[in-house]
């Protein structure tokens, strides 16, 4: 009979764990719908839905340390795929965005802030730990928020991206640094922490060279059983283990993870594993939100809201002034670029709520700061979706889509997919076409369809950005897809898109210039085709010809130019981040240029003159 009470506790145990998840799920479906349909954001839904169904609002839900535990793989997983899009060579290449601009950025954002507090009486060593922790953006919501509004690859989005990764690194030492402020014995606590910081460094060496060697070997072994769940097992064993072995080494989890990220983002199973992970990631991201809704203390709210008001306001103006000088005078960004990193990254982050959990347990603040930093934090959280929209708003040239309802695609089984039926993609349709091959072309402005239409071609309206528009055309089925819209950002939209849904197809893209081309190659197309290069480079050879030059020698010149531009573009491509490396590499180029021309007619004369001889 003594096994009787343990039996159902059991039961009560399981029941609660269904009841928890049936709450959760059930607040999610109903509140981010909501959120979308008011053009909030999902982000705003779920923290709403945390809110509402927490211990401050309906108390549906009371354990929030379990749920909270859990929903952390959610950034584990966000922080994994976005290292997956960084090669360690790029990751080389933004070292003076992620250290330089993130330094200056953490560091006065912690001066301004703690100062501000610490004339209000705080003591020194608390401010400086409030400066620092309210200097932390949300890594989760911010990148979320970009996702949706596919911003990640805009200008601010990839300087909020490398000042969101500095702070991800710059949250280890805060953390070392909260005991050591605390301890009395300072000196033995510098040195105790200095061993520490060794470790960490030891660690992060240890992590990336055997996942060097380990990781490619396990992908190849799970790939090769050809059983899908047993190579999205290995995914979510090499994305959990990494962030658990960083923990076990008190460090953060998604520095783990996305150390992971960058050692498989030159992996031929890339786009594989992220097509794998990506359902996971979403959910468990969703219930990060709602845990931090429910954490929120809306009482302190009701109790103070004069001191809350001006916390929140002080928090956002601050983050604010500070990020868009640092990307307008630093990063030379244009006002409006500036404004949206601003708008992004002005809010508190999830690390902050360990900072001040853990500030308040050494005694450096008294709990109840601690309860009015977090709701000051989660509400910057809160606000942050209403912001970015607010200043998308200000944006009054931005061009509206067509609100027309886009076509429907049935019974197509094509061989072949254009998306983009302008002056570029019709060449290329009407070439397959002569030879009978299967298409379906798809075009995203109202008035190209109707012209073209006029003219005989079969074409669809529709966007193909939208997942569902790829599905109903059977991209599946399709054996190539070409990318040869205008607009650049919605070209790599797209084919990014069609990578990680399809990873069979063939996907070849459309380049507008140099920087377009190096932004598609971070995505590992099978082709990448600059629109006017090779017409520019059949009039240079015309315009040589024109000018006494043979026509074999201005091919041949051609040519050689041709071979060494593509070097060019190839070398460039590591460095296309970097301004100053770019104008070097080109006077280099130039020089390079001019040296193998010469040398080439220098051959032609040589030749010529044994011709001569003979």
């Amino acid at each position: 009979m003594a096994g009787v009470p343990a039996q159902r506790a059991k039961q009560v145990e399981k029941h609660a764990f269904l009841q928890y998840a049936v709450i959760l799920l059930l607040a999610a479906v109903i509140a981010v719908p909501l959120a979308r349909r008011w053009r909030l954001g999902a982000v705003l839904g779920y923290l709403a839905a945390g809110v509402l169904i927490g211990p401050s609002g309906l108390s549906l839900l009371v354990n929030t340390e379990t749920i909270s535990t859990i929903s952390e793989l959610g950034i584990v997983l966000l922080l994994f795929v976005i290292g997956l899009e960084l090669s360690p060579q790029r990751l080389w290449v933004m070292r003076r965005h992620v250290f330089g601009l993130g330094s200056v950025q953490m560091i006065a954002t912690a001066l301004a802030i703690s100062g501000l507090v610490f004339m209000f009486g705080l003591g020194w060593k608390a401010a400086l730990i409030v400066g620092l922790g309210l200097a932390l953006s949300s890594t989760a919501i911010d990148l979320q928020v970009l996702a949706e509004r596919k911003e990640l690859t805009s200008a601010h989005g990839r300087l909020a991206f490398a000042l969101l990764l500095f702070q991800d690194v710059a949250a280890i030492p805060i953390l070392a640094l909260i005991p050591l402020l605390a301890s009395q014995q300072e000196s033995v606590g510098f040195a105790a922490h200095a061993i520490e910081v060794l470790k960490v460094i030891g660690l992060i060496a240890a992590v990336a060279i055997g996942g060097r060697y380990l990781l490619r070997p396990l992908f190849r072994g799970a790939a090769g059983t050809e059983i899908p769940e047993v190579f999205t097992a290995a995914a979510l064993l090499v994305v959990i283990g990494t962030a658990w072995i960083m923990e076990a080494a008190g460090m953060s989890m998604s520095l783990g993870a996305f150390l992971a990220g960058v050692l498989l983002a030159d992996s031929e199973y890339r786009h594989e594993i992220e097509a794998r992970v990506d359902s996971f990631k979403g959910l468990l991201l969703g219930l990060f939100f709602i845990s931090v809704g429910m954490a929120a203390d809306v009482q302190i709210v009701v109790r103070e809201p004069w001191l809350v008001g001006a916390l929140l306001l002080g928090l956002l103006g601050i983050k604010a002034l500070i990020l868009f000088g640092i990307a307008r005078g630093f990063a030379r960004h244009d006002s409006e670029q500036s404004l949206a990193l601003a708008a992004i990254l002005c809010q508190g982050g999830e690390f902050a709520f360990v900072v001040f959990s853990l500030s308040a347990t050494n005694g450096l603040i008294t709990p109840a700061q601690r309860d009015l930093l977090i709701v000051v934090v989660t509400l910057s959280m809160a606000v942050t979706p209403l912001l970015v929209i607010g200043r998308s708003k200000l944006n009054i040239g931005r061009r509206k889509k067509e609100s027309l309802p886009f076509d429907a695609i049935v019974d197509e089984t094509p061989r072949v997919i254009v998306a983009g039926f302008g002056r570029f993609g019709q060449v290329v349709a009407r070439v397959l076409r002569s030879q009978n091959i299967p298409l379906i072309a798809i075009e995203s402005s109202v008035e190209q369809v109707e012209q073209t239409r006029r003219f005989g071609s079969k074409i669809y309206f529709g966007d193909p950005t939208r997942s569902d528009l790829l599905r109903s055309a059977n991209v599946g089925s399709a054996e190539v897809f070409i990318v040869a819209t205008d607009d650049p950002d919605s070209n790599i939209r797209t084919a990014r898109l069609v990578r990680r849904l399809y990873p069979h197809l063939k996907v070849y893209a459309r380049a507008r210039n140099r920087q377009h081309v190096w932004r598609l190659m971070d995505l590992n197309l099978d082709g990448i085709v600059r629109e006017t290069y090779h017409s520019s480079l059949v009039m240079a050879q015309q315009i040589l010809e024109a000018l006494g030059m043979p026509a074999e020698t201005a091919k041949h010149r051609v040519e050689m130019f041709d071979a060494h531009d593509d070097e060019l573009l190839k070398s460039q491509y590591l460095v296309y981040d970097n301004e100053a490396a770019l104008v070097q590499s080109s006077k280099e180029a130039l020089g390079d240029l001019e040296r193998l021309f010469a040398n080439d007619l220098k051959r032609d004369q040589s030749a010529a003159t044994n011709d001569a001889r003979n």
